[in-house]
């Protein structure tokens, strides 16, 4: 299975840097895995609502050219679906039953993702009602990424 992690901006601290290196390595026994990061845009402060939304719309044009037609497609965002490790893991492992191989999972910018990127996903999934650091959700993402095959192929992994 390729799964992709698609997302807005770049990581610059290290200590995300080197906890996403390490848990991309720990996947590649179980997947294959890419990264792509599409350049974020910027937001004045003070932002009016119009402005937040034309930054989404283009922040959003730009991940969705990274987007192909058979691609089963993941929205992280609050109001998705919120499942348990054990949950996640059996819904990777039902799509790759049911004969998707390719999973993007798309992490928005700092104001989320555009209307255009939410209609083109397949499932909404939410870590938290909690807003987080999108550099910060990567990392997590790829932890429970790793946590799913751990359970699917009944492999100890600390709870």
């Amino acid at each position: 299975m390729r799964i992709t992690v698609l997302s807005v901006g770049k990581i610059k601290e290290k200590y995300l840097r080197d906890g996403i290196a390490e848990y991309a390595k720990r996947l590649g026994r179980y997947c294959k895995l890419e990264m792509i990061e599409v350049a974020d845009e910027k937001t004045p402060d003070r932002s009016s609502a119009v402005e937040e939304l034309l930054i989404k719309k283009t922040e959003g044009e730009k991940l969705l050219r990274y987007i192909k037609d058979g691609d089963f497609v993941i929205a992280l965002a609050i109001e998705g679906e919120m499942l348990d490790s054990v949950q996640l893991s059996k819904k990777i492992q039902e799509l790759g039953v049911h004969g998707e191989s390719s999973i993007v999972f798309v992490i928005g910018g700092s104001l989320g993702l555009s209307e255009d990127v939410m209609k083109r996903s397949d499932y909404k999934l939410s870590f938290s009602k909690m807003t987080f650091p999108h550099q910060l959700m990567r990392m997590v993402l790829l932890e429970q990424i790793y946590r799913s095959y751990r359970i699917m192929n009944g492999e100890p992994y600390h709870k």
